[in-house]
């Protein structure tokens, strides 16, 4: 079986990696397409082929400037006719970067899947019509939640079509250096993460230490103050080893996220890497931490919920043993070649 999968604007480069190499594991003959990653280095290809098809120029020459989105979208266009050209049994997009643009020009034939990382993303969240046009001309639409599948029945998409799979964990053994205080926000720092309600609930159990480790797209300098000298900030684009030393260094992870996403890698890497994790109860992020009960779920904006989930997680020996345990237990069974076997099925569902 030949699968294309495309990740146009390169937002999930691990993500991406990971699931090719699982599924040339399985027997499929995998290409990625995607762009140059403007923010790190990428894993060599193993078990698949990997083209850079996507936006060479703008990608090279503009970080986060807006100067670059006009040669972007030019760009795009370029990009979607070479894909159109391509014939794989399977295409597999990752991420619809500029859906106003792909409903037109995008082709799709039967067997095309979408994996919905966003359920509708922020920048074109209201146009409703849109996404529910766009998305039922896929064979399939993959989702990593429950939530997600409801989420998108009620939007409008047809329910078979969709097929829900869930994320697996990044998978690593980091050195443990954790002093049994540490609480760690983890990931890109933007406004939805709850960033603010973190620094006060850490700041309200007497003895935790707040370690921030992630690239932000926003000001940090007023979290900064908030949090004071009980926080630690590892700002920046992390690579892997210092994404490890900061997860071995953590007793927790927290996860206090506005509405926005439905799943997190960053949660994800938490849990794969045996760390427990308290999120607050919103999109899917909730579903792998009760499942394996690898942590606490909190309502969402309970900051006094969030203060006694880490009160309890740092100070009862026996609740983190077993929170850490469902950790590994969801860093067992959430691997990515059980994701390919389950994508290898919904792909042979369509040909």
């Amino acid at each position: 079986m030949r699968v294309l999968i495309a990740d146009p604007p390169a937002f999930t480069p691990a993500y991406d990696d990971a699931l090719a190499a699982a599924l040339g594991r399985a027997g499929a003959d995998v290409e990625l397409v995607t762009a140059p990653f403007r923010f790190g280095d990428v894993p060599a290809p193993d078990q698949y082929r990997r083209e850079e098809l996507f936006y060479p120029v703008s990608s090279r020459l503009f970080r986060r400037s807006p100067l670059r989105l006009p040669l972007k979208a030019a760009e795009h266009l370029v990009g979607i006719a070479r894909l159109n050209r391509r014939r794989p049994d399977v295409l597999h997009l990752q991420w619809l970067a500029a859906p106003e643009i792909d409903a037109r020009f995008l082709r799709l034939g039967d067997a095309s899947v979408f994996t919905a990382h966003d359920l509708l993303p922020r920048r074109t969240a209201a146009k409703r019509d849109l996404w529910r046009g766009l998305l039922n001309r896929f064979g399939r639409i993959v989702v990593h939640s429950d939530h997600g599948a409801d989420v998108l029945a009620e939007l409008g998409v047809s329910p078979e079509r969709l097929r829900v799979i869930s994320h697996p964990v990044f998978h690593s053994d980091p050195a443990r250096a954790d002093d049994g205080h540490t609480v760690l926000c983890l990931g890109v720092i933007r406004p939805y993460k709850g960033l603010d309600d973190a620094i006060a609930a850490v700041g309200r159990v007497a003895g935790a230490r707040l370690l921030v480790a992630g690239d932000p797209m926003e000001p940090v300098g007023r979290y900064r103050v908030e949090a004071g000298s009980a926080a630690e900030w590892r700002l920046g684009y992390l690579p892997e080893a210092e994404l490890d030393r900061a997860l071995g260094e953590s007793t927790v992870a927290l996860f206090p996220y506005r509405p926005e996403l439905d799943q997190s890698g960053a949660l994800l890497r938490a849990l794969g890497a045996g760390v427990p994790a308290i999120a607050y109860d919103v999109g899917g992020i909730a579903e792998p931490i009760r499942r394996f009960g690898a942590g606490r779920v909190v309502a969402p904006g309970d900051v006094d919920g969030l203060v006694a989930a880490i009160d309890e997680l740092l100070g009862d020996a026996d609740a983190l043993a077993a929170a850490r345990a469902g950790a590994n237990a969801a860093r067992d069974a959430l691997t990515w070649d059980a994701s390919a076997a389950a994508h290898l099925d919904v792909y042979r569902e369509l040909l």
